[in-house]
């Protein structure tokens, strides 16, 4: 087992964690989680022996095989498949030993070796690695390609896929879904499921977390506390310890009235429509995940957009790619204040060039994109981590937005993304990837979008972050297209899920916890259909379900519009309703000479109640017939 005896380590003065005493059995998948800079890839390094502790011990088996994802990024001629098989060094020393020996002709040896290349699955290797690159979103002819060839990314998969081939007794996975799809994580979790061995991984992907680990130790206040069960049991768990505590409970009941009263805005809305189910069910259990983040450090909300033009964007039958080759065509999307679409798709199906081309970073080949006069378009990819002025502090980034604002106002701003005191004041250079992706956040939301662009804005984000992040997107007024690979993000800030996939760009008819099942038989399928179709089908049969895809999108958007016209109705009748309820609550109202106000409250509390009920009514047919046309026109 991997044991912790007394254990506190120190970086420069600085207290990381002391006398951390668990014991860690073979077999368990433990989720390392805490705030950035509390220590949890420091305890890798130690586990590692990069560092040493300042006391106490760290003990494990002398003959376990410990695997970890190289961080450096190799440019080297060796082919994709060689360099993840060079993961496994049993099988490499087998192979050199096996070439020495034929060729000193030795038989006896020969006998031996191949009995134990046989023992370690040496046959079947090579099949094992294309499996891996083929998870992790690698194409067949990408296996014989270079790993110079490869962009820093798929060289990050190309280091987590080598160190996945290391048939190990440990396993050290430091943000491993970084670099990764939605597609790709998906697979992931199935692979680390299916682990024999020992696993401490580092994530800020709660639903990761959940998929994968059966423990948690949480890095706090100089401590390490080891959880039975996996990260929502951890939440519960710590939830009801915090609850205990008054000054936090103040600001935890604070911070679920917020969800709240977002779940009652949305639970009206609620059909059997598979996507409203699931996305009230998510709110509503951010009513039971909220008290273990009354503590985040990271509190702040979009700024109301000063404009809200509708439509803000149209794309009217647009073709869209790189060079001569074309990612999808024939899009229709139009993007009005209050959409919220997350976008779902295979690795390189277009999600990303979509968003350039919502963001005007993308000429379409054909078709028009449209926008309106007033559009302001807040667009976070990571590239633009990179387009921060590496010798100006945070203060001085939003100063050159706002010449004219106060420092302190600026200062108070950028604290609730977690700049305080000094780190306000510092260059942003040596900043992590997670403090540089919370500045970009926060220039962008300070320049109040009216359409926000969120191409994996999670990518080296916190989970306290990342809820923070959550939570402000609930309250934004204007539109928001997201990529994410964090389906709880995903899951509790969109109410409409798009795919990309196969050339077209459409509305996905299931719910976000459907989309493995729906992904693992599409593979299926695509491996059938390569038997099935002959040459030239193909692409008159794409061309024919492009035809249909854009008919049923016009034969479906009445339907549509009148579903959010019913919606943003019912916003308004139901704050009225707040209001009245408010009001009625009072007991000085049922006071005698108070009764003809009563009387007057009364009498509209009832005739909105009966407009309500009739608009709910109307809503619902509304949505039904909308998911039966869906439905409908799908198995057309």
């Amino acid at each position: 087992m991997l044991h912790f005896h007394e254990l506190s380590l120190r970086r420069g003065v600085r207290l990381l964690f002391e006398q951390a005493s668990l014991q860690i059995h073979p077999g368990w998948k433990v989720g390392v989680t805490g705030a950035n800079g509390c220590g949890k890839s420091s305890l890798f390094a130690l586990i590692l022996g990069e560092l040493h502790a300042d006391s106490g011990d760290c003990r494990y088996p002398k003959d376990w095989v410990i695997a970890q994802v190289a961080q450096e990024m190799p440019a080297d001629e060796r082919a994709a498949i060689e360099y993840v098989l060079d993961g496994d060094a049993e099988l490499r020393s087998v192979e050199r030993q096996l070439a020495q020996a034929e060729r000193d002709d030795d038989g006896a040896m020969l006998a031996t070796l191949h009995a134990r290349f046989e023992h370690i699955d040496g046959y079947t290797a090579r099949s094992r690695a294309a499996q891996l690159l083929h998870g992790l979103g690698f194409r067949g002819r990408d296996e014989l390609r270079p790993v110079r060839e490869f962009s820093g990314g798929w060289r990050m998969r190309l280091n987590l896929g080598r160190a996945l081939m290391c048939r190990s007794d440990l396993l050290l996975l430091d943000e491993p879904t970084n670099h990764l799809d939605l597609d790709a994580v998906i697979w992931l979790e199935s692979w680390l499921r299916a682990y024999r061995g020992t696993l401490l991984l580092i994530s800020h992907d709660r639903d990761f977390l959940d998929s994968t680990c059966t423990h948690i130790a949480h890095l706090e206040r100089q401590r390490i506390t080891l959880y039975s069960g996996n990260y929502s049991a951890f939440e519960s768990i710590r939830a009801e310890r915090l609850a205990g505590q008054q000054a936090e409970y103040v600001k935890q009941q604070r911070e679920i009235a917020h969800i709240r009263s977002y779940v009652d805005r949305f639970r009206a809305k609620a059909t059997k429509a598979r996507q409203a189910q699931s996305r009230l069910k998510a709110l509503e259990r951010m009513e039971v995940i909220a008290p273990a983040h009354v503590d985040s450090a990271f509190h702040f909300s979009l700024r109301e957009p000063e404009k809200l033009p509708d439509p803000l964007l149209t794309l009217d039958e647009v073709s869209a790619g790189y060079g001569d080759t074309r990612i999808f065509s024939a899009v229709r999307l139009g993007l009005a204040p209050g959409d919220r679409i997350g976008l779902l798709g295979p690795n390189g199906a277009g999600k990303s060039t979509l968003i350039k081309l919502l963001a005007g970073e993308l000429v379409p080949q054909q078709g028009r994109r449209e926008t309106a006069k007033d559009l302001k378009i807040g667009y976070f990819a990571q590239h633009q981590l990179e387009q921060l002025h590496a010798e100006h502090s945070p203060l001085q980034h939003l100063q050159q937005l706002d010449p004219r604002a106060r420092e302190q106002e600026l200062r108070d701003y950028l604290g609730g993304f977690g700049f305080v005191g000094d780190q306000a004041l510092m260059p942003s250079g040596p900043f992590s990837g997670g403090e540089k992706s919370r500045l970009v956040l926060a220039l962008l939301v300070y320049q109040r979008p009216n359409l926000l662009l969120l191409d994996e804005p999670t990518n080296h984000l916190d989970l306290e972050m990342r809820q923070a992040l959550a939570l402000a997107l609930q309250d934004f007024n204007g539109a928001m297209v997201l990529v994410s690979h964090d389906r709880h993000l995903l899951r509790v800030t969109s109410d409409r899920l798009v795919l990309v996939h196969d050339g077209r760009v459409d509305d996905f008819p299931l719910s976000l916890d459907e989309y493995p099942q729906w992904l693992m038989e599409q593979n299926r399928g695509e491996r059938g259909s390569t038997k099935q179709t002959a040459p030239g089908q193909g692409a008159v049969a794409r061309k024919e379900k492009k035809r249909q895809q854009a008919e049923q999108r016009r034969q479906l958007q009445p339907l549509r519009k009148k579903v959010s016209a019913a919606e943003t109705q019912l916003d308004a009748l139901h704050a009225r309703q707040r209001e009245l309820e408010s009001r009625l609550a009072d007991t000085e109202l049922y006071a005698a000479d108070n009764k003809q106000q009563l009387k007057t409250l009364l009498l509209e509390k009832a005739e909105l109640d009966s407009r309500c009920a009739a608009l709910e009514s109307d809503w619902l047919a509304f949505s039904e017939q909308l998911e039966v046309m869906q439905a409908t026109l799908t198995s057309d």
